[in-house]
């Protein structure tokens, strides 16, 4: 075997935790460091119902700090860019504007109102800030950011104000984005007599539960587009794999499902654009099931899957799941920013301060974390 196809083998950076051998995971290494880099061959799915042919993986701008990284996903065939109006507290859409410039008409822009905008007031409100900001005259998808539960897919206010806004030419298709009670939220969209709405951002990864698959199933074959985040779960460093990645396998991971038209996954600077972009075309196969099993392990203490089932176990009603989801962004993402102002959303009477009054706790966790410690925790960095 020669070197380059050793490296497509589907093995490199596999270090000795997974491959029983340091001399081969020693081997690999070295052979990946000296390898440059080429950018694969685009693959495209169709976004639901929306008929847009988007890329495989798409760029999620959230953490990205300068336009650049972004212009070279774009001249490589990445087309789905997504951002928010609250995003580095509106920065976020200033720096994709920068990206955008001289290939507006190329890339699929989807960003998202803010997460209490409801009146029509506040949803025009936020359209036409994002549309200046972005520098352009119209947003292919819009997005109700973070849905709790079902009850904002049905708000006369917002469909009055999004249906003019389609009107007028200034929005082309409507979504919605959710961290919890995803499998309600996305069974409504598909309940819903109107279909009024064509996308959803949901968090999947190779954690998620089964019933979060079976709706993501039921909500692409009814013409829902299915847009995959949190992906990586966490993005945790560990040293159980070494100098394994589980990026790319967990990427892999939630794209192998052919009901996900995209993945977003966060992109700061061009390394983990290369790292991520690179799973185009890439099957998952067993070592990818091994080495997730391994970093399974190694988050298996602190890592919580948003199920939100906890809180319904909690007397004071503490939004938990949203509270570690903070907790996440400061730990797993290291950017601390983001994790005390998803903090700060989370009105005081349930959120980790609700807990100083209670002797114990009784909230119990399906994965067994420590509900308790990890409330005191986020009182301690993010408070």
């Amino acid at each position: 075997m020669n070197r380059r196809e050793f490296l497509k083998s589907g093995v490199v950076g596999t270090t000795s935790a997974i491959l029983s051998g340091s001399a081969i995971a020693g081997t690999v290494e070295q052979l990946a460091a000296v390898e440059p880099f080429a950018f694969p061959t685009p693959v495209y799915r169709t976004l639901g119902r929306t008929g847009l042919r988007i890329s495989l993986v798409s760029f999620g701008a959230m953490l990205t700090p300068e336009p650049e990284v972004i212009k070279i996903a774009f001249d490589n065939g990445v087309n789905y860019v997504d951002t928010a109006r609250k995003y580095m507290d509106g920065k976020n859409e200033e720096i994709v504007a920068k990206a955008l410039k001289g290939r507006r008409d190329k890339i699929t822009v989807a960003t998202k109102t803010l997460p209490g905008s409801r009146s029509k007031a506040d949803i025009m409100r936020d359209v036409e800030t994002s549309l200046k900001t972005l520098e352009t005259d119209h947003i292919d998808v819009i997005q109700l950011h973070n849905l709790t539960d079902k009850e904002r897919i049905f708000v006369p206010e917002t469909r009055e104000a999004l249906l003019e806004l389609k009107k007028q030419g200034k929005v082309r298709f409507c979504g919605v984005t959710t961290h919890k009670n995803q499998s309600e939220v996305l069974h409504a969209l598909v309940d819903d007599k109107d279909r009024f709405f064509d996308t959803c951002l949901v968090a999947y990864n190779f954690e998620s539960s089964k019933e979060i698959g079976a709706a993501i199933e039921r909500a692409a074959k009814a013409g829902v587009g299915v847009i995959a985040m949190k992906t990586q779960a966490g993005g945790y460093k560990t040293n159980a794999l070494g100098a394994v990645s589980p990026h790319q396998a967990a990427l892999k991971w939630a794209l192998q499902n052919p009901h996900v038209t995209t993945a977003i996954p966060g992109m700061k600077d061009l390394s983990q654009l290369k790292e991520n972009i690179a799973v185009m075309g890439m099957e998952f196969k067993s070592v990818d099931r091994r080495i997730l099993k391994e970093y399974h392990t190694a988050v298996a203490g602190f890592y919580c899957d948003l199920c939100g089932t906890c809180e319904g176990t909690c007397p004071k009603g503490v939004d938990i799941s949203t509270v570690n989801r903070a907790l996440m962004y400061a730990e797993g993402y290291r950017n601390t920013g983001l994790a005390k102002s998803t903090y700060r959303e989370i009105p005081s009477k349930i959120s980790a301060a609700a807990c100083v009054d209670c002797p114990v706790c009784t909230a119990s966790c399906v994965r067994g974390l420590n509900i308790a410690g990890k409330m005191e925790q986020a009182r301690t960095m993010l408070a």
